[in-house]
């Protein structure tokens, strides 16, 4: 519980414009302060004179009791209480107008509980009224008066001491509350202001991540079209040079295969590059902007890509560059949802990548199993039989793409070399649809 006579405000810091020394949150708070504690203080050293003739007490005492008396106010806001008894103490001597409206306003300004401010007012109210009523009686009885006279000096006592309470202390209760109010507004607004910057920046960072896992995606796809199309073209254009001379018929065919190839390879990027989107300006013109992202999922449930049916051509075109492959299938041959079959194809295209660049003439099986609740896909291949090499790099990112495709669906992947040699590939997928 604070004593002091208005709402703590936080100081401004030392040498800063406006700051105030001790309890005065401002330089104007203080010569406010002062002023009325000097016009208080000069009042009550005034009323001092006729309290010491009438005490009996030294003249330059009763002025200086009155001066130290009024000066109270100077310590109004920080000890409000206090001043208030101090006015309350000196209402017998007829001393302390000012003092005593300023305390009572000081007091219901503060944030001091209200029952004390009621028993405080009460009390200066009291005082008030038997002073003033003795004052006035005694007036009235050495004049002599009627009993009218008498009953008047009662409702002139009680309208004075109501004046003189009443008034400062609603007044300090409005303003105490309209200051509490402001305050309260302006901390909500703060908290609402921090609140938005901390909603802001989580947006911002959940806005990178979504930019950093788009292009994550993208890159994996971009990935799986280059890889597999242009592995084959390589495995290809080293055939096409060794049996040109020999057999121009299949080097014919391997060009045109090769042809078909790159075409395909052409198509599919240009299907991921439209992933990317430029914002057309009004005028029919376009300017570059922050490329949009669209998620790689919603290409996927569009339709847009490979499917399970295209699987026979994709062995086809591993055949054609002199892989022994063979593809079975088991269950019932089903569609599924387009995201499922497109992870499916790329996890059986990037195995059969893996076995162009590091097993070459290796023979391979996929095996692709339809189940009730999920699609297996299986790709094993035996060591290498001894062909050269057909020299292609590898960036050691096509497992890991792997993976990542058929986590996001909710399966398991399993990759690694098999006890009598060669490489297994092995992904399970939920079937959704």
């Amino acid at each position: 519980m604070t004593m002091t006579g208005v709402t703590e405000q936080e100081a401004p810091a030392d040498g800063a414009p406006g700051g105030g020394p001790w309890w005065w949150a401002r330089r104007r708070s203080l010569a406010l302060d002062a002023s009325l504690a000097l016009v208080s203080a000069v009042e009550c050293a005034a009323e001092g004179v006729p309290f010491a003739r009438g005490s009996g007490i030294p003249l330059a005492v009763g002025v200086l009791f009155g001066f130290v008396v009024g000066a109270a106010l100077l310590v109004r806001r920080r000890w409000p209480i206090a001043v208030v008894l101090i006015a309350l103490a000196v209402t017998p001597a007829q001393m302390g107008l000012v003092l005593g409206v300023v305390s009572l306003y000081t007091l219901a300004a503060s944030d001091v509980p209200r029952r004390i401010i009621s028993a405080l007012a009460t009390m200066t109210a009291a005082g008030t009224l038997i002073v003033a009523f003795v004052q006035m009686h005694h007036d009235v009885v050495r004049h002599g008066s009627s009993a009218a006279a008498k009953w008047g000096v009662v409702a002139i006592t009680v309208l004075v001491a109501v004046g003189l309470t009443a008034p400062p202390v609603l007044l300090g209760l409005y303003v105490g509350a309209r200051r509490r109010l402001v305050e309260t507004l302006r901390e909500r607004a703060d908290g609402l202001e921090r609140e938005l910057s901390l909603l802001a920046e989580k947006a911002g960072e959940r806005a990178e991540r979504a930019r950093i896992e788009e292009r994550t995606r993208i890159a994996r796809e971009m990935h799986d079209v280059v890889a597999h199309r242009v592995s084959l073209m390589v495995v290809h254009a080293s055939a096409l040079r060794s049996v040109v001379r020999e057999d121009p018929d299949r080097a014919v065919g391997s060009a045109e295969l090769l042809g078909d190839m790159g075409r395909q390879a052409l198509n599919e990027l240009r299907q991921m590059l439209g992933v990317l989107r430029t914002e057309s300006v009004a005028g029919g013109g376009q300017r570059p902007v922050e490329p949009v992202v669209r998620p790689v999922a919603a290409v996927e449930a569009d339709g847009d890509g490979p499917c399970l049916a295209q699987l026979g051509v994709l062995v086809e075109h591993s055949r054609a560059a002199g892989m022994a492959v063979s593809l079975s299938e088991e269950g019932d041959r089903r569609p599924l949802s387009p995201p499922v079959e497109q992870t499916a194809y790329r996890v059986v295209q990037e195995a059969l990548t893996n076995v162009h660049k590091h097993a070459a003439g290796a023979t391979t099986l996929v095996r692709v199993a339809y189940r009730a609740q999920e699609i297996a896909v299986l790709v094993e291949n035996g060591p290498p039989d001894g062909q050269p090499s057909a020299g292609l790099p590898s960036g050691g990112n096509g497992l890991v793409g792997m993976k990542e495709r058929v986590s996001a669906l909710g399966g398991g992947f399993v990759a690694g070399p098999r006890p009598s040699g060669g490489f297994r590939v092995s992904a399970v997928i939920p079937a959704r649809g």
